[in-house]
């Protein structure tokens, strides 16, 4: 067994996917500033920008980035059940990899009805 074996358990990538997920949340949030700037400083320069993002990479990126948004929300809806509630040992493996499926299929599925909705 190497010492990286364990990253290819389903838990550990679990986690991999929240830390990354929050990443690229932290990566947006000062384009979304930009955003909300833009319609402070004049309509025209905030027409522009909404023009610009109706382009249909933006839109996709767009669906992306729910899809991280969702992800990292149900990790850390997950890391919460962890903590604070009761797990007998016997099928707490088993649960995590529940939980880690469960928060990947919610989140796909959140990510393509948003991108239904847009496209």
């Amino acid at each position: 067994m190497t010492m990286l074996a364990h990253r290819t358990s389903p838990l550990w990538i679990a986690a991999l996917v929240h830390r990354l997920s929050g990443i690229a949340l932290a990566i947006f949030l000062p384009l979304h500033f930009l955003a909300l700037g833009l319609a402070i400083s004049g309509e025209a320069r905030l027409e522009a920008f909404l023009r610009w993002s109706d382009q249909p990479l933006v839109k996709a990126s767009e669906a992306l980035l729910v899809g991280l948004l969702t992800v990292h929300m149900l990790g850390g809806l997950r890391l919460l059940a962890l903590e604070n509630l009761a797990w007998q040992n016997l099928a707490w493996h088993r649960r995590q990899v529940w939980f880690a499926l469960l928060a990947i299929a919610a989140a796909m599925l959140v990510a393509f009805a948003f991108l239904a909705s847009v496209v």
